[in-house]
Order: C-alpha cells, then sequence, then structure tokens
C-alpha cells in the first residue's frame, strides 16, 4: 500500500497528520470505504474496531495491520463525526484528498461499506474483508498476512 499511497498524508480520528509511508510499511492493509449516514457502516464499524483493537492495541507484539479510512460521506464535517463517534485509533484518507475517488475507482467500489485488504503493492488480498471478520473473526488475519509480502513478526 506504500506503493500506492506513497506521499501522502493521512489523518487520525484527532486531525494529525501522518506520513503514509511511515504508517502503512510493512503492513497488511485495509481500505475501509464507509459512511457515517449508511446503516450497514454503523452496524459493521464498531466491529472492525474491535477487529482492530484486538489485533493493534492489546496484542503483544501489535500485528503488522493497519485500517485506512476512505470516507464515502458528504462532507468533511461528517467523516470527523463518524470517526468521533465509531472509529477506532485508524487512519483516514483527508475528506479533500481527490485520491478517495480514485482508490473508489481502483478497487471498484459500487457499493458500502466495503473493507478491501491489501498488499503493500495495492494488490487485493481479498474484497471481502469485511465478511471474513463476521465470520471468522481474528483468524482471518492469518489468511491475510500469509499472502501479504510482509516481514512478519506477529505470532498471535
Amino acid at each position: 500500500m506504500v506503493d500506492v499511497l506513497g506521499g501522502r498524508l493521512l489523518v487520525t480520528c484527532d486531525g494529525a497528520a501522518v506520513e503514509a509511508e511511515a504508517a502503512l510499511q510493512n503492513k497488511v492493509v485495509a481500505l475501509y470505504f464507509a459512511a457515517g449516514r449508511c446503516a450497514p457502516s454503523r452496524d459493521f464499524t464498531p466491529l472492525l474496531c474491535d477487529f482492530y483493537t484486538e489485533l493493534v492495541d492489546e496484542a503483544q507484539p501489535p500485528a503488522p495491520f493497519e485500517v485506512v479510512f476512505v470516507s464515502a460521506d458528504g462532507s468533511e464535517e461528517e467523516m470527523r463525526d463518524f470517526m468521533h463517534e465509531l472509529h477506532g485509533a485508524w487512519l483516514a484518507l483527508p475528506f479533500h484528498d481527490p485520491f478517495r475517488l480514485e482508490l473508489k475507482k481502483r478497487y471498484n467500489i459500487t457499493a458500502i461499506p466495503k473493507l478491501v485488504i491489501v498488499k503493500q503493492s495495492g494488490e487485493v488480498i481479498t474484497d471481502k474483508g469485511r465478511k471474513q471478520i463476521r465470520e471468522h473473526g481474528l483468524p482471518c488475519f492469518r489468511n491475510w498476512v500469509e499472502v501479504a509480502d510482509i516481514f512478519q513478526n506477529f505470532s498471535g
């Protein structure tokens, strides 16, 4: 994903800017296309938040995993509200970054929410991340990391 988002800034829930290369290097990346006004997004987001928390915040060592929220909200304010209300500690592409539309086209996003799991190159591991998390929970991460072509230091 560093190959795709290289040179871009991502933002935290608190609005701090983070360099994409530093944040995504050597990680499995989940691109989360969603919106706060979308009931299925509001339903799935807490589950994704728990998944992320268990893998990254509570695991020792933390899993090589990062979520990048790609908002489909109608305004920057809606995006911020959704992030503050339901999101985990993951990153987001800034609302005004035109690359949001490019990512939507590149990964053929026709409905939300959609969780696309990608390698460092941007190649898709699965575009069914949401379904896999719902059906399998944490074990699906092991499948993703096995095909992600990253240095594996995660033993969870």
